[in-house]
């Protein structure tokens, strides 16, 4: 059974910085892609950043320029480096694993959630 297990989340002032992490268990991680997404309060869980299996990356047009998705294969780790960080960056951040399929990034698990937090 894969797990996923995020770490990272907190409390920062308007540009700042925050690095999330998520480690997986078990013996796929190498093989597939994995993403991150966040969710906002009253909002749909949205798409942030994901990377394949070749570390192709892909980022939503909000964080572009700004987040950068990396993985760390013998690690079991992907993380993502959250820069100028803005008000509206506000969200439980979810960490992915999945597969690509019909061309569509489809996510097989979801880890906990870490609770990303920008206010002055």
């Amino acid at each position: 059974q894969v797990q996923l297990v995020e770490s990272g989340g907190g409390l920062v002032q308007p540009g700042g910085s925050l690095r999330l992490s998520c480690v997986a268990s078990g013996s796929i991680f190498s093989r597939v892609g994995m993403g991150w997404y966040r969710q906002a309060p009253g909002k749909q869980r949205e798409l942030v950043a994901v990377i394949t299996r070749a570390f192709n990356t892909n980022y939503a047009d909000s964080v572009k320029g700004r987040f950068t998705i990396s993985r760390d294969s013998n690690k079991k780790t992907v993380y993502l480096q959250m820069n100028s960080l803005k008000p509206e960056d506000t969200a439980v951040y979810y960490c992915s694993l999945g597969d690509w399929r019909s061309g569509t990034y489809q996510v097989d698990y979801w880890g906990q959630g870490t609770q990303v937090t920008v206010s002055s």
